[in-house]
């Protein structure tokens, strides 16, 4: 059975990102979407409200119902050896990201060995950013094409909490 790790902060889950989920589950027998807490991110959603985001979309999508959601408690590694992955799967929207993502994916197969697959963003989702939704957001912009309904509601409250 091949395992596969989604990882990511999800903050908030956007539809890039469940396209990414869809695509890996195709792929894999088994896919754990990994909601990470990054530190050097300044998170606007908590890592719970995250993981029940994730969970509410990939429930609401027959292609990723049977996908598993967890909170990745330290390192990743770890987290794909007690899941049994044999892979870390990314998207990759360009280059920028695949920069950021290539020392990653190094240093993650130094440690345990996992291999990292990279997907490329579906065109239609080639610009869409957790950050940029949050922008948009803080700003009273439209999100609802961008993320999940339920992810668009908590990232709208949680910005006018902020406010």
């Amino acid at each position: 059975m091949s395992i596969a790790v989604c990882p990511g902060s999800f903050d908030p889950i956007t539809l890039g990102h469940l396209d990414i989920v869809r695509r890996a589950n195709r792929l894999f027998d088994v896919v754990v979407v990994g909601v990470a807490r990054n530190a050097a991110k300044n998170a606007l959603l908590t890592a719970d409200q995250r993981v029940d985001l994730v969970r509410a979309a990939v429930a609401d999508d027959p292609e990723t119902a049977d996908v598993r959601v967890d909170v990745v408690p330290g390192l990743l590694v770890d987290f794909c050896r007690e899941a049994g992955a044999a892979a870390v799967v990314k998207g990759l929207r360009g280059g920028a990201d695949f920069d950021g993502e290539h020392p990653m994916a190094l240093m993650n197969r130094h440690l345990s060995g996992v291999e990292t697959i990279f997907l490329p963003a579906e065109q239609r989702y080639a610009h869409v950013a957790s950050s940029l939704v949050k922008d948009i957001a803080r700003h009273g912009g439209p999100i609802d094409d961008l993320v999940p309904s339920a992810a668009a509601e908590a990232v709208r409250s949680a910005m006018a909490h902020r406010a």
